[in-house]
């Protein structure tokens, strides 16, 4: 009996005690949970508020981008419209509104010349951008694909092997429809190549090729030319804004608001293209359509502009860098309303200080003093 009243009192003892550790062990696992939980729900707020402050972050980064670029276009804006206005009011003589002869100078003159020198800054501009973006290549401009060369070509048949048929002194429109008639060709022969070269790389050489060709046979027909003929496709190799009046600007606004509403509507396009064109066909662009109108647009803008002024250098290359550099971005929804601004206040610019001298110069002299200079660090910097 009492060997039996010992196991019972130490069974109830080791029941007690496995209680006792149960209840320890069951407390033990639900404070390590509640700490787990605890750190756990810290973890959480910690990456919740890095998450919140990164958003922010970038929402205020972006909000300041959008404000500084608002602001640029603000200032690119009004700088186009005071070098508008000063072109038209800066020149040789000083224009005294109650002279019915400065009057005439004002509207048959430095508007048109103004407003020339506004479509011809947007268009070759434009042209260079959607080059550039085409070749992956900041050195192309308007006149890569040999469409300059081929106005050149026209000019040249028409001023210096007209001489030999007894057309001495051509008129300014049989110039610049030869200069139409050349660059068109041209822009068609590139269009059809581009159907069979699939190649931007092999498009671009074989413009070259092209410009070459045609710059080859301007040498020889200048080598054979009458000098009075020669001298007159010299000084329309240096390209001017003054011979353009309304007359030409009737022709040239059209052919310049088809190419401008044609590289707007490239917008999206070209934003995947800057990557390549794989990349560019995995976000649904149409390659092949793209570089038709692209080509297109630059035919119509560079090839129009340089038949009613004649060649304009540096501008189209130097214009799109200087937009991207100002704006920190690659984006054409910027950078194609900035080329289009800077563009024009530019070749204003230019015109305005080609004016200032005794005898004006050149205005694609100007403009090579600015763009230049521009290719040189292009150069340097890549």
């Amino acid at each position: 009996m009492v060997l039996r009243g010992a196991n019972l009192i130490g069974l109830t003892f080791y029941n007690y005690n496995l209680k006792l550790n149960t209840k320890a062990k069951k407390h033990d696992i639900l404070s390590v949970s509640q700490n787990n939980l605890y750190i756990s729900q810290k973890t959480i707020n910690f990456a919740t508020a890095n998450i919140r402050h990164t958003y922010f972050s970038r929402m205020r980064q972006s909000a300041m981008t959008q404000r500084y670029h608002t602001l640029y276009f603000i200032i690119l804006s009004l700088l186009l419209i005071v070098f508008f206005v000063i072109d038209i009011m800066v020149g040789q003589i000083q224009l005294d509104w109650t002279n019915p002869i400065h009057q005439q100078v004002f509207m048959s003159l430095r508007l048109p010349k103004a407003l020339t020198a506004v479509i011809a800054g947007i268009g070759l501009s434009l042209s260079g951008l959607m080059m550039q973006t085409l070749f992956r290549n900041p050195l192309a401009g308007p006149y890569i694909l040999g469409v300059s060369s081929g106005a050149t070509l026209g000019v040249a048949v028409v001023l210096m092997i007209g001489t030999f048929f007894g057309i001495a002194h051509p008129s300014n429109w049989a110039t610049i429809a030869a200069a139409i008639i050349g660059s068109s060709i041209i822009l068609l022969f590139v269009l059809a190549i581009s159907h069979k070269v699939k190649n931007s790389v092999s498009l671009l050489i074989v413009g070259m090729m092209i410009g070459s060709i045609a710059s080859a046979v301007v040498n020889i027909i200048q080598n054979y030319a009458d000098p009075d003929a020669l001298k007159l496709f010299i000084v329309w190799t240096f390209g001017s804004l003054t011979s353009v009046g309304w007359e030409e600007l009737q022709v040239l606004t059209p052919i310049f608001l088809i190419g401008t509403i044609i590289a707007l509507c490239l917008i999206k396009p070209l934003n995947g293209m800057l990557l390549g064109d794989n990349y560019a066909q995995s976000l649904g662009v149409n390659v092949s359509r793209t570089r038709l109108l692209i080509i297109l647009a630059t035919g119509l803008l560079a090839g129009g502009i340089t038949a009613f002024t004649g060649p304009i250098a540096f501008l189209g290359i130097a214009v799109p860098h200087i937009a991207r550099g100002l704006f920190k971005t690659s984006s054409h929804n910027i950078v194609m309303p900035a080329t289009i601004l800077i563009g024009a206040t530019l070749l204003l610019l230019c015109d305005i200080l080609s004016g200032l001298t005794t005898y004006p110069l050149p205005i694609s002299t100007v403009s090579a003093l600015f763009g230049a200079p521009i290719v040189i660090w292009i150069i340097i910097k890549k």
